[in-house]
């Protein structure tokens, strides 16, 4: 048997998961002077040293495509994807789900479209208005002092609209519209739906020692400014710099540990760089790995006390998986062809989205709950696959013979001509809604199968019910009218039942939450109200897993202030001596 090194030191908290959760939980903490020990599976990451904000696609030979670590782009910032070498997940027979993890300091937060939407008052209550699911314990109310203070900490762009159910918040100014995108608010305005400024977390305004986005357009690369947000400069840094936080990088947690009472006593780990097993003390534990991980940890983490897993005497762990739905649909915009060649200046994602506009005609629609758009298009850095595949569409639209005459393609100077011509002529609608919480869709480990090492992996059962394919459905429709609306032509017919109408696969939106839901009734839930585990007093999770619905909003926003709630009532129980 191998020897499982463990330090004599107990640490006042243990927290698994350096991205968003964890990331706010270790601030929050260590600003608190708790004694830290910040847990992440991958290796360190700094953008202004391992990032390529400024590489040009054309210096590599692939020309920016991307790679098995990242499908994204070969120089996204994110380590990790859907498929990890030694690494694999399991499905039941009919199950899709592809999910994507990270293997990093800063974990998803390197990777993200940075949209910072709150929940809003009916979102904590969605199954009071139609029945589906259940309410949160808690309200936007609980919640809003939290996002008022994420808002100042992280500083996040946008307008106040008063939209019904999607509140305001402490705004910096918002970026002008793109061209195409006022192309887009003019058909959408047609047809009475709003387009308003994006809410993302990128600073135009200088803060805390950040500057404010120089509007290089690479967000996603790694920000050597650390004008957007991603965990490990914005969050972990300063936690770091407290000198109450160590940070301990190629931990893969395998379990957390508990004494005869049951109680949480630390975490075991493996160093990734020597296989060997290490185990850390604590008096707290806190997972934050990200939805899915934290499930898998509980449930491995058997014992006498909790023989189905820790904290899931309810046997709700695992339970409840949830992903956002999506949906894309891409248009041609005459208007924008033959444009001068420019940049498009601005963040490194939207300056304008649509929100759900029909929150009080829900029930004329034939599907719960709502969802957004999201658009893209313009002139981005020219890439592998970059300008809407204009080689496979140039004969499909008038105002060049040659292209025309050919069936497509081409090579040399004609087909130059084309790219010039068609280049920012294709914006589109990336539709993202909510799916509704289900007993039946649920994560479990699979019995059969291990990682390498030695850990045994998760295997997924969840599909699509008739809510989530109606509402893309409704996606798809409304998406082409808006651009038909601009003056644009769809370029793809219109999906039929039979494909799910362009419903992506569950986990592709990368928004899973749920497996660990909160609640007052400790038989249907894992958690309380503050991410406390019900059947373990010194046990809190702080991701994405505690949230009972996942409204169409992207989660980060709420998973944040959410931690800073939990890391907050931490504190508070430590001072009175009541944990």
């Amino acid at each position: 048997m191998p020897t499982v090194q463990q330090s004599p030191k107990t640490w006042d908290v243990c927290i698994v998961g350096s991205g968003a959760g964890g990331g706010m939980a270790a601030k929050v903490l260590a600003d608190a002077g708790a004694e830290v020990l910040l847990l992440e599976a991958g290796p360190e990451w700094h953008a202004g040293e391992d990032g390529h904000m400024f590489t040009w696609n054309y210096a590599s030979p692939r020309r920016g495509a991307a790679t098995e670590k990242r499908p994204f782009g070969e120089f996204d910032a994110c380590i990790g994807g859907w498929d990890i070498d030694g690494e694999p997940y399991t499905t039941t027979e009919g199950t899709e789900w592809d999910w994507f993890r990270a293997r990093m300091l800063g974990g998803r937060t390197n990777h993200w479209g940075r949209i910072s939407l709150r929940f809003g008052p009916d979102d904590f209550r969605a199954a009071s208005r139609d029945g589906l699911g259940d309410d949160w314990p808690i309200g936007y109310q609980d919640v809003k002092p939290y996002y008022d203070r994420v808002d100042d900490l992280i500083g996040i762009f946008g307008t106040e609209e008063n939209i019904p159910n999607a509140p305001g918040g402490n705004y910096m100014p918002a970026p002008e519209p793109r061209c195409y995108e006022k192309l887009l608010k003019q058909g959408a305005a047609s047809l009475n739906i709003p387009v308003i400024p994006s809410r993302l977390s990128i600073i135009t305004e200088a803060l805390n020692g950040r500057q404010a986005c120089h509007y290089c357009g690479q967000c996603n690369r790694g920000c050597s400014t650390h004008s957007n947000f991603a965990a490990g400069p914005v969050l972990i840094e300063p936690a770091l710099q407290t000198g109450n936080c160590t940070l301990r990088t190629n931990a893969m947690v395998r379990k957390v540990t508990t004494d005869a009472n049951g109680r949480a006593t630390g975490v075991s780990f493996i160093d990734t760089q020597t296989r060997s097993e290490r185990k850390a003390k604590a008096d707290v534990v806190v997972l934050a790995a990200s939805a899915c991980e934290t499930a898998r940890l509980l449930l491995n983490s058997t014992s006498r006390q909790h023989p189905n897993g820790l904290a899931n005497s309810s046997g709700v762990v695992g339970k409840y998986l949830m992903d956002s739905t999506g949906t894309s649909i891409t248009g041609f915009f005459p208007q924008l062809l033959d444009q001068p060649a420019h940049n498009c200046d601005g963040v490194g994602g939207m300056h304008s989205y649509i929100p759900w506009w029909m929150h009080e005609q829900q029930d004329r629609l034939g599907f719960p709950r709502g969802y957004h758009f999201e658009i893209y298009g313009g002139r981005g850095m020219p890439g592998y696959g970059f300008g809407g595949d204009i080689h496979r569409l140039n004969d499909r639209f008038p105002g060049n013979d040659e292209a025309q005459n050919k069936g497509g393609g081409g090579y040399g100077k004609s087909l130059k001509q084309d790219y010039r011509r068609m280049y920012g002529a294709f914006v589109g609608l990336a539709g993202r809604g909510e799916s509704i919480a289900r007993k039946e869709s649920y994560c479990e480990i699979d019995p059969n199968t291990v990682d390498q090492y030695g850990i045994p992996v998760l295997r997924f059962n969840m599909e699509w019910s008739d809510a989530e394919l109606q509402q893309a459905r409704h996606m798809q429709e409304t998406a082409r009218e808006i651009i038909e609306a601009a003056g644009g032509t769809p370029l793809d017919d219109m999906p039929g039942k039979e494909d799910d109408y362009g419903l992506l696969t569950p986990g592709r939106i990368i928004h899973e939450v749920g497996v660990t839901r909160m609640g007052d009734d400790p038989s249907q839930s894992v958690v309380n109200a503050y991410g406390q585990a019900h059947d373990v007093d010194n046990l809190f999770v702080a991701d994405g897993g505690t949230f009972v619905s996942q409204p169409h909003k992207n989660p980060t926003w709420t998973i944040l202030a959410l931690s800073m709630r939990t890391a907050d009532y931490i504190v508070d129980q430590r001072r009175k001596g009541e944990l």
